[in-house]
Protein backbone atom coordinates (compact mmCIF):
# COMPACT_ATOMS: atom_id res chain seq x y z
CA UNK A 1 0.00 0.00 0.00
CA UNK A 2 1.07 3.80 -0.43
CA UNK A 3 0.92 4.76 3.00
CA UNK A 4 3.32 1.47 3.69
CA UNK A 5 5.95 3.20 1.83
CA UNK A 6 5.09 6.62 2.73
CA UNK A 7 5.04 6.14 6.51
CA UNK A 8 7.61 2.94 6.26
CA UNK A 9 5.42 0.21 8.00
CA UNK A 10 5.63 -3.22 7.38
CA UNK A 11 9.24 -2.55 5.28
CA UNK A 12 11.80 -4.40 4.73
CA UNK A 13 15.38 -2.84 5.65
CA UNK A 14 14.46 0.59 7.43
CA UNK A 15 16.35 1.84 9.86
CA UNK A 16 15.29 2.76 13.49
CA UNK A 17 16.13 5.36 15.80
CA UNK A 18 15.12 5.32 18.99
CA UNK A 19 15.66 8.54 21.00
CA UNK A 20 15.91 8.62 24.63
CA UNK A 21 15.50 11.45 26.65
CA UNK A 22 18.59 11.21 29.40
CA UNK A 23 17.04 10.68 33.28
CA UNK A 24 16.23 13.41 35.17
CA UNK A 25 19.70 15.30 36.27
CA UNK A 26 19.90 17.61 39.55
CA UNK A 27 19.06 20.88 38.17
CA UNK A 28 21.06 23.89 39.01
CA UNK A 29 19.26 27.18 38.26
CA UNK A 30 21.50 29.26 36.22
CA UNK A 31 19.40 32.60 37.25
CA UNK A 32 20.50 32.37 40.17
CA UNK A 33 24.18 30.44 40.35
CA UNK A 34 27.06 30.19 37.98
CA UNK A 35 25.99 29.08 34.71
CA UNK A 36 28.71 26.76 34.59
CA UNK A 37 27.14 24.55 36.87
CA UNK A 38 24.18 24.30 34.40
CA UNK A 39 25.87 22.98 31.68
CA UNK A 40 26.84 19.14 32.78
CA UNK A 41 24.87 17.95 35.80
CA UNK A 42 24.89 14.43 36.84
CA UNK A 43 21.52 12.11 37.02
CA UNK A 44 19.81 12.63 40.35
CA UNK A 45 18.85 9.30 42.58
CA UNK A 46 15.27 9.30 40.71
CA UNK A 47 17.30 10.03 37.17
CA UNK A 48 19.40 6.90 37.68
CA UNK A 49 16.44 4.92 38.64
CA UNK A 50 14.80 5.75 35.31
CA UNK A 51 17.99 4.90 33.27
CA UNK A 52 18.14 1.52 34.58
CA UNK A 53 14.02 1.23 33.91
CA UNK A 54 14.76 2.23 30.13
CA UNK A 55 17.94 0.10 30.31
CA UNK A 56 15.74 -3.00 31.04
CA UNK A 57 12.91 -1.77 28.92
CA UNK A 58 15.21 -2.71 25.87
CA UNK A 59 17.17 -5.62 27.61
CA UNK A 60 15.26 -8.48 25.78
CA UNK A 61 14.68 -6.12 22.49
CA UNK A 62 17.58 -6.16 19.49
CA UNK A 63 20.12 -3.31 19.91
CA UNK A 64 23.14 -2.98 17.22
CA UNK A 65 24.65 0.34 18.30
CA UNK A 66 24.06 3.01 21.17
CA UNK A 67 24.95 6.75 20.67
CA UNK A 68 25.06 9.10 23.35
CA UNK A 69 25.79 12.74 24.03
CA UNK A 70 29.20 13.52 25.79
CA UNK A 71 27.20 15.39 28.90
CA UNK A 72 27.48 12.82 32.13
CA UNK A 73 23.09 12.64 32.26
CA UNK A 74 22.74 11.55 28.62
CA UNK A 75 25.99 9.04 28.19
CA UNK A 76 25.25 7.37 31.64
CA UNK A 77 21.38 6.98 30.61
CA UNK A 78 22.69 5.28 27.38
CA UNK A 79 24.56 3.11 28.91
CA UNK A 80 22.18 1.38 30.84
CA UNK A 81 20.88 0.36 27.31
CA UNK A 82 24.33 -0.41 25.94
CA UNK A 83 25.10 -2.94 28.71
CA UNK A 84 22.06 -4.97 28.23
CA UNK A 85 24.04 -6.04 24.62
CA UNK A 86 27.58 -5.62 25.40
CA UNK A 87 27.79 -2.85 23.50
CA UNK A 88 29.90 0.35 24.29
CA UNK A 89 28.05 3.82 23.38
CA UNK A 90 29.51 5.88 20.86
CA UNK A 91 30.02 9.67 22.29
CA UNK A 92 28.86 12.46 19.45
CA UNK A 93 29.72 15.59 20.29
CA UNK A 94 27.03 16.92 18.19
CA UNK A 95 24.41 15.23 20.23
CA UNK A 96 25.17 17.77 23.26
CA UNK A 97 21.73 19.76 24.28
CA UNK A 98 21.41 23.53 23.09
CA UNK A 99 24.35 25.45 24.48
CA UNK A 100 22.15 28.71 26.18
CA UNK A 101 24.21 31.23 27.53
CA UNK A 102 27.27 29.73 26.49
CA UNK A 103 28.85 32.91 26.33
CA UNK A 104 28.05 34.01 29.88
CA UNK A 105 31.47 33.86 32.07
CA UNK A 106 30.66 30.50 33.82
CA UNK A 107 31.43 31.92 37.24
CA UNK A 108 28.28 34.63 36.98
CA UNK A 109 24.79 34.21 37.56
CA UNK A 110 22.44 34.85 34.27
CA UNK A 111 21.00 37.23 36.64
CA UNK A 112 24.29 39.16 37.68
CA UNK A 113 25.54 38.86 34.09
CA UNK A 114 21.85 40.38 31.96
CA UNK A 115 19.81 41.35 35.19
CA UNK A 116 16.86 40.40 36.48
CA UNK A 117 14.41 42.11 34.22
CA UNK A 118 15.88 40.40 31.18
CA UNK A 119 16.04 37.38 32.41
CA UNK A 120 12.49 37.58 33.29
CA UNK A 121 11.67 39.02 30.19
CA UNK A 122 13.62 36.01 28.35
CA UNK A 123 11.62 33.41 29.93
CA UNK A 124 8.36 35.42 29.20
CA UNK A 125 9.33 35.05 24.86
CA UNK A 126 10.56 31.41 25.44
CA UNK A 127 6.99 30.38 26.93
CA UNK A 128 5.55 31.91 24.17
CA UNK A 129 7.71 31.83 20.89
CA UNK A 130 9.54 28.35 22.15
CA UNK A 131 12.67 29.54 19.75
CA UNK A 132 16.48 29.32 21.29
CA UNK A 133 16.95 32.48 19.75
CA UNK A 134 15.13 34.74 22.26
CA UNK A 135 18.10 33.76 24.16
CA UNK A 136 21.53 36.45 24.28
CA UNK A 137 24.90 34.63 24.46
CA UNK A 138 23.56 31.47 23.52
CA UNK A 139 23.78 29.21 20.68
CA UNK A 140 21.62 30.47 17.40
CA UNK A 141 18.49 27.73 16.77
CA UNK A 142 19.93 27.34 13.15
CA UNK A 143 23.53 26.62 14.80
CA UNK A 144 21.44 23.99 17.08
CA UNK A 145 19.35 22.27 14.22
CA UNK A 146 21.63 22.44 11.68
CA UNK A 147 24.69 19.80 14.39
CA UNK A 148 21.64 18.07 15.47
CA UNK A 149 20.21 17.15 12.01
CA UNK A 150 23.74 16.56 10.53
CA UNK A 151 25.05 14.15 13.27
CA UNK A 152 21.39 11.78 13.07
CA UNK A 153 21.79 11.99 9.28
CA UNK A 154 25.64 10.54 10.00
CA UNK A 155 24.34 8.11 12.32
CA UNK A 156 22.15 6.79 9.65
CA UNK A 157 24.10 6.46 6.64
CA UNK A 158 26.71 4.34 9.27
CA UNK A 159 23.50 1.98 10.44
CA UNK A 160 21.11 1.10 7.39
CA UNK A 161 18.54 -1.77 8.67
CA UNK A 162 19.43 -1.01 11.81
CA UNK A 163 17.63 -0.70 15.20
CA UNK A 164 20.13 2.10 17.32
CA UNK A 165 19.42 4.23 19.99
CA UNK A 166 20.37 7.50 20.87
CA UNK A 167 20.60 8.66 24.23
CA UNK A 168 20.70 12.41 24.07
CA UNK A 169 18.52 15.60 25.50
CA UNK A 170 15.15 17.12 25.00
CA UNK A 171 16.27 19.66 22.68
CA UNK A 172 18.09 17.62 20.42
CA UNK A 173 15.06 15.43 19.94
CA UNK A 174 12.46 18.37 19.79
CA UNK A 175 15.56 19.66 16.73
CA UNK A 176 15.47 16.70 14.94
CA UNK A 177 11.81 15.18 15.22
CA UNK A 178 10.82 19.41 14.48
CA UNK A 179 12.73 18.98 10.89
CA UNK A 180 11.54 16.06 10.17
CA UNK A 181 7.41 16.83 10.69
CA UNK A 182 7.90 21.00 9.75
CA UNK A 183 6.77 21.84 13.56
CA UNK A 184 7.06 25.74 14.00
CA UNK A 185 8.81 26.04 17.06
CA UNK A 186 12.43 24.41 18.25
CA UNK A 187 10.34 23.14 21.19
CA UNK A 188 7.20 21.78 19.83
CA UNK A 189 6.57 19.14 23.08
CA UNK A 190 8.49 17.86 26.25
CA UNK A 191 9.87 14.80 26.59
CA UNK A 192 9.63 13.27 29.89
CA UNK A 193 12.76 11.49 31.40
CA UNK A 194 13.87 8.83 29.54
CA UNK A 195 10.64 8.70 27.19
CA UNK A 196 11.25 7.23 24.22
CA UNK A 197 10.52 8.79 20.75
CA UNK A 198 11.21 6.21 17.44
CA UNK A 199 11.67 7.64 13.81
CA UNK A 200 11.83 5.25 11.03
CA UNK A 201 14.15 5.84 7.99
CA UNK A 202 14.76 4.26 4.52
CA UNK A 203 14.14 5.02 0.56
CA UNK A 204 14.92 9.18 1.64
CA UNK A 205 11.72 8.70 4.36
CA UNK A 206 11.87 9.65 7.54
CA UNK A 207 8.59 8.90 9.39
CA UNK A 208 7.45 9.12 12.98
CA UNK A 209 6.41 6.12 14.56
CA UNK A 210 6.01 6.83 18.32
CA UNK A 211 6.64 10.16 20.58
CA UNK A 212 7.15 10.07 24.29
CA UNK A 213 6.46 7.14 25.68
CA UNK A 214 7.04 6.32 28.92
CA UNK A 215 5.14 3.02 29.69
CA UNK A 216 8.70 1.83 31.50
CA UNK A 217 8.43 4.44 34.46
CA UNK A 218 5.16 3.20 35.28
CA UNK A 219 6.32 0.00 37.53
CA UNK A 220 4.91 -1.73 40.48
CA UNK A 221 7.73 -0.22 42.53
CA UNK A 222 6.19 3.13 41.41
CA UNK A 223 5.95 6.06 39.04
CA UNK A 224 9.23 7.44 38.10
CA UNK A 225 7.77 10.34 35.80
CA UNK A 226 9.20 13.57 35.75
CA UNK A 227 9.97 16.60 33.46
Amino acid sequence: MIFDRAFLTGVEGVTELVFVRHGEQFIPDPRSGPVGDSFDPPLSERGRQQARLVGERFSTQKVDAVYTSPLKRAHDTGAEVARHHRLQPIVLPDLREVEVFREIPPDKSAVEFLGSALVAALRERMLNERMWDVYPYSESSFEFRKRTVNAVEAILAENEGNRVVIACHGGVINAYIGHIIGARYDMFFRPAHTSVSIVAAGEGIRALHSLNDVRHLETPEGNFLSH
